[in-house]
């Protein structure tokens, strides 16, 4: 299982230690997303950062959507099947995705292809960015209702 982290909310005053986390994950700006795998290790750095980012499980559908609409490679151009079968042993997004999904590869992994996805801001914004997801607000872990949150992003 792989999990979508989306950085919520921006502030010029984050902690160094949140903010340092945060680089590591790859979530810089507002509505940055990046797909990490499911580890001990990863799970502490999203409880460190959890203030500033929300995070769920991604199911294969919703990656292949988000790749076929954001997905980049350098030069900002647009992630294709047909860059795919010439720069790495995928045939199409769908199977990229699907190795990515079950923690075999990363994004990172192919040539040229950017780890970090960039969204539009969510149809209807956020439910509210101060409080966590369990309690009504955007932060924090919410499961599969990442995928949700996703496809209003597209």
């Amino acid at each position: 299982m792989a999990y979508a982290v989306i950085r919520v909310r921006g502030q010029p005053d984050v902690n160094y230690n949140i903010q340092h986390t945060m680089m590591l994950l790859g979530v810089n700006k507002v509505n940055h997303c990046v797909i990490v795998p499911e580890n001990d290790c990863t799970k502490g750095m999203l409880q460190v950062a959890k203030d500033y980012i929300t995070w769920g499980e991604v199911s294969e559908e919703t990656l292949v959507a988000l790749l076929r609409a954001r997905g980049k490679v350098a030069g900002d151009d647009d992630l294709t099947d047909d860059y795919l079968k010439e720069k790495s042993a995928f045939g199409s997004i769908e199977e990229l995705a699907k190795a990515v999904i079950e923690n075999d590869y990363k994004l990172k992994d192919v040539e040229g292809v950017k780890g970090v996805i960039r969204l539009h801001p969510p149809v209807k914004g956020y439910e509210g960015n101060k409080r966590s997801y369990k309690n009504g607000g955007a932060l924090g872990y919410r499961g599969e209702a990442i995928n949700d949150l996703i496809n209003r992003m597209l």
